[in-house]
């Protein structure tokens, strides 16, 4: 017993008392792109880059598509791009994902009143894994532990679309779940939302050119959240959620 509790001391506290101000030190989150010139005729970057994340003149990153490894950041011989521990990465724009030394944030998430009026008290998502790694989805399942308590604010997983208001999806959209995705979306009662997490939700990630693919689901529905990353920080969910959804920490 004596053991025990000298191996609970020596952790410290777990739970985080206020997700949008913790400093998740070692993570590398949002890029920064510095105004320096890029060297004459230089790619380093985009070669790096294994999602086709970055586009030159001017050099921008879409997170849409970046998986956060952080292999430009030591080709670049300019030192243009380096990444600081910023996990606030979601937005409700696809098109707001995309930064560059110009236009260096994110744009913020869109803060919608209907949405606070009915799901600012209580939120039920059903998690959908479409071919994903399981990187994800374990990121996912960490917003329930002790550490992010997402129920706090009303916020669960439920295991049936039919007592669900948003979807949650993970994974590139496989030919394989494309159909199952669907079904799901389907049995979810109206109005219901749509969240998209993580780099390969998002945009096909790292299998955007596999042609074992089937991404036509989002032809039809446009994600009322992008959460990106590789896999998605819970901190960047929850902080991207409550602000959809106007909740104050």
């Amino acid at each position: 017993m004596f053991q025990s509790i000298r191996v609970r001391k020596s952790q410290g506290t777990q739970f985080i008392p206020d997700p949008r101000q913790a400093v998740p030190l070692g993570f590398r989150g949002k890029p920064m792109i510095a105004q320096a010139d890029c060297a004459p005729d230089c790619q380093r970057c985009v070669d790096a880059c294994p999602s086709q994340a970055i586009t030159l003149h001017p050099v921008q990153i879409d997170l849409g598509r970046c998986v956060l490894c952080g292999d430009c950041e030591p080709v670049c011989p300019s030192q243009k791009i380096r990444f600081n521990c910023d996990f606030k990465l979601a937005s409700t724009a696809r098109g707001g994902l995309t930064v560059s030394a110009a236009r260096p944030d994110i744009d913020p998430v869109q803060v919608s009143a209907a949405l606070h009026r009915r799901y600012g008290r209580s939120l039920k998502l059903r998690s959908v894994s479409a071919g994903g790694c399981n990187g994800c989805e374990m990121e996912i399942n960490a917003l329930g532990n002790v550490n992010f308590d997402l129920g706090r604010y009303g916020v669960e997983i439920v295991a049936s679309p039919r007592h669900a208001d948003a979807l949650v999806l993970s994974g590139p959209i496989t030919r394989n779940m494309a159909q199952a995705l669907q079904i799901c979306w389907d049995a979810m009662p109206e109005p219901r939302l749509l969240i998209a997490v993580g780099a390969c939700a998002i945009s096909g990630g790292l299998f955007a050119d596999s042609d074992a693919l089937d991404r036509s689901f989002l032809d039809r529905v446009t994600p009322d959240l992008y959460v990106p990353g590789c896999p998605a920080h819970p901190l960047t969910f929850i902080s991207g959620i409550l602000d959809l959804l106007g909740i104050a920490s």
